[in-house]
């Protein structure tokens, strides 16, 4: 899942670079959630 996460900020990074801001908003925000889910589901393995 990290992986992914880090995909869509690769996409997102060379999206903004070519100038496809709709991409990059795009790939971003997956990016982001991913993140986010991955670091909730981290913390919720720890504790259990």
């Amino acid at each position: 899942m990290l992986e992914l996460a880090l995909l869509f900020f690769v996409i997102a990074i060379i999206a903004g670079a070519l100038g496809a801001n709709g991409v990059a908003g795009l790939s971003m925000a997956a990016g982001k959630w991913l993140v986010l889910l991955f670091v909730v589901l981290a913390i919720v393995s720890l504790l259990l």
